[in-house]
């Protein structure tokens, strides 16, 4: 007889979904004492979940039903989708998202015709509501060829409806999540580790809520780098650059596995690699070149580096020592050289990596990009989902532990004002930091978390 989930995992199973439900239909982003204490209760049943696990089907059947509970309600805790329907009503009606900033286009509309529609299929009521709605209406578009399709594609078939784009965007979402647990399973089986470890992500309540729930396309990157990871592992190389491609081409992150390649595939298959991953680049980013658009791009991710700061560790440090030297916020100076930080480190991990293969592949990668997120000015909630997938494959607990903490971060939104309490920061950052150091200080050392049911 296959065995049934306890009385205890259903009691886990029921607060989680009801935790999932009051967070996407009841818990504005401004309420931070009930979204935490939702957040708390979720995570409680997803590591009870861990310690006393499902058998995998159950958890499979869990995962799914905790993500379709979120699909015909609108982002609370994420104003970003504002600005995806923004870029995808300019692509469904033609145009290039990339050359014009909202403002701008705001401001050429012909006030002489009330009836002027500058975006396709919204009128110009929704047009304005739209634009007053947006978090960024003075910045070009920073979103890559693969989101602005999925956002053309989402508008073209909503018809103007925002709940329509919603439900389209996120279905389209949910594929990619299917997709990943796919590859979770088949890669464990792979490296010859348990198939009850993929539940490790799928059922990770920050990937559920910030993905699903909050649309953010970190489930597209996952999926394809977890793809590039199976091309490679069954020696579809041109496969893989493909996947990573496309990965890559909704958010630039995955660049980061490039120097990790070098070793483990040699110059010469490096170089081959490297090319399809060029030209597959290249055809995606093609139905939007223009004289323009390295140049908005770029103006767009100068601001991401050297303007935009929130939920940072090394940063803040360095922030504070600045204000002490000079009196003023040194962001310009050190969003460069914390860049530069990162590209140094990125190489040397590769460089000095113990016996590089593809089974160690998602631990320097983990590693990688753990660094980048230490020197960056800006880690949002919904980044680390890309460490949690990757953790699946090592021994390291430190992500789960930190996809628990970083929803305190959300403390930054209970005022118009969003200022962060940089006590909880520091609370976050420090029980991470220790929890990883522990680890590394112990090899032998982990978070027992049972595989088998």
């Amino acid at each position: 007889m296959k065995p049934r989930p306890s009385a205890a995992q259903l009691t886990a199973i029921l607060v989680s979904l009801g935790a999932y439900g009051l967070l996407a239909y009841a818990t504005p982003r401004q309420h931070f004492g009930a979204l935490i204490c939702l957040y708390s209760l979720a995570f409680g049943g997803y590591f009870w979940l861990l310690w006393r696990p499902l058998p995998l089907r159950y958890g499979l059947a869990l995962a799914l039903a905790g993500r379709l509970l979120w699909l015909p309600a609108l982002p609370a805790l994420s104003d970003d989708y504002f600005r995806f329907r923004w870029d995808g009503t300019l692509v469904a009606a033609g145009h290039n998202p990339y050359l014009h900033r909202p403002d701008e286009l705001v401001a050429a509309q012909p006030r002489a015709n009330a009836d002027t529609v500058p975006l396709g299929s919204l009128s110009a009521a929704a047009t304005g509501q739209l634009y007053a709605r947006l978090n960024s209406p003075h910045y070009y578009s920073v979103y890559p060829p693969v989101c602005q399709a999925l956002f053309g594609v989402a508008s073209a078939l909503a018809s103007g409806s925002e709940r329509g784009f919603v439900l389209v965007l996120r279905l389209l979402l949910l594929a990619a999540e299917a997709a990943t647990a796919a590859l979770l399973l088949a890669l464990l089986r792979r490296f010859g580790l348990p198939a009850q470890r993929a539940l490790w992500y799928i059922l990770n309540p920050l990937v559920i809520i910030e993905l699903t729930g909050n649309l953010h396309f970190e489930a597209v990157v996952i999926c394809g780098i977890l793809a590039a990871f199976w091309g490679l592992a069954h020696h579809y190389r041109a496969l893989s650059a493909g996947a990573l491609a496309g990965a890559v081409a909704t958010k630039f992150l995955p660049l980061l596995l490039l120097p990790l390649l070098i070793r483990r595939l040699g110059w010469r298959r490096f170089l081959h690699y490297g090319a399809v991953l060029a030209l597959v680049l290249a055809a995606l980013f093609a139905p939007f070149l223009s004289a323009a658009l390295l140049h908005n791009l770029g103006a767009s991710l100068e601001l991401y580096f050297h303007t935009f700061e929130f939920n940072a560790s090394l940063y803040y440090l360095l922030r504070a020592g600045g204000y002490w030297l000079t009196g003023y916020n040194q962001i310009a100076r050190l969003g460069t050289a914390l860049a530069a930080a990162t590209a140094v480190y990125a190489l040397a991990v590769a460089a000095v990596e113990n016996r590089p293969t593809l089974a160690t592949l998602p631990r320097a990668l983990l590693f990688t990009l753990t660094g980048y997120f230490a020197f960056a000015t800006t880690v949002h909630p919904w980044y680390l989902t890309t460490l949690v997938a990757l953790s699946v494959f090592t021994r390291y607990r430190y992500v789960l532990v930190w996809s628990a903490l970083i929803p305190l971060s959300y403390a930054t939104y209970q005022t118009a004002a969003y200022t962060e309490n940089l006590w909880l920061t520091g609370l976050e950052y420090g029980l991470v930091a220790a929890v990883l150091l522990w680890e590394l200080r112990r090899p032998t050392a982990r978070l027992a978390l049972p595989t088998q049911p």
